[in-house]
């Protein structure tokens, strides 16, 4: 090419997200000889408030499972209160964030030990932040999961709220328990008739 000479090559075709995340993002998951910096594992001892366990799975357009989704969590502890730094992190027993695939159990789940949220400083009812990585997705997306037994906060909350009427059940996770745990169920459909609702953030 000559100097001072433009030559346009266009864009670049976008390209899906591979399976690549398990191997760099969810290591000792898939039995990788090297660690990671989270996992499923949101509160540790010390964190605040109820002890709850967060599961479900991720189901394609035509209601099959998803066998190598990736699910990443960000919330409060039972204070409301979000760590700031890895110190803080360690002091308050609680990450604030999880990440966890759905490849290496025999149902495909994810699943998330933590506590329930409390309210934040933002206010609105509790909930986590819930972030789906797949193959075919381009980008991530995200959605909230809030709680069925808080139905008089969850009338409350704007987010909520802003949702369709119809499809604001895809949004609640249903609580349960299993073995003396609290669990909540909270199922992802990426698309199709019963497609959770995602945000655009």
């Amino acid at each position: 090419m000559m100097q001072g000479q433009k030559t346009n090559f266009g864009q670049t075709p976008s390209q899906t997200v591979g399976p690549y995340f398990a191997y760099g993002l969810t290591a000792v998951q898939y039995g990788y000889d090297f660690g990671q910096v989270f996992d499923s594992r949101v509160a540790l001892d010390a964190a605040r408030g109820e002890r709850i366990r967060l599961e479900g799975r991720v189901f394609d357009g035509d209601g099959k499972p998803v066998f190598d989704a990736m699910v990443e969590i960000s919330q409060p502890d039972g204070d409301g209160a979000y760590p700031d730094s890895p110190a803080q992190a360690a002091a308050m027993g609680f990450r604030g964030f999880g990440r966890c695939g759905t490849g290496t159990d025999p149902q495909n789940r994810y699943w998330f030990d933590t506590v329930k949220p409390g309210v934040n400083a933002d206010g609105g009812a509790p909930h986590i932040d819930l972030v789906v990585t797949m193959r075919g997705l381009l980008v991530h997306a995200f959605t909230r999961v809030y709680f069925d037994d808080e139905a008089h906060a969850n009338d409350g909350d704007a987010v909520l709220s802003s949702a369709p009427p119809a499809r604001r059940h895809t949004l609640i996770a249903r609580r349960g328990e299993s073995g003396g745990q609290v669990v909540y169920t909270f199922d992802i459909h990426m698309q199709g008739e019963a497609e959770t609702v995602f945000f655009d953030v």
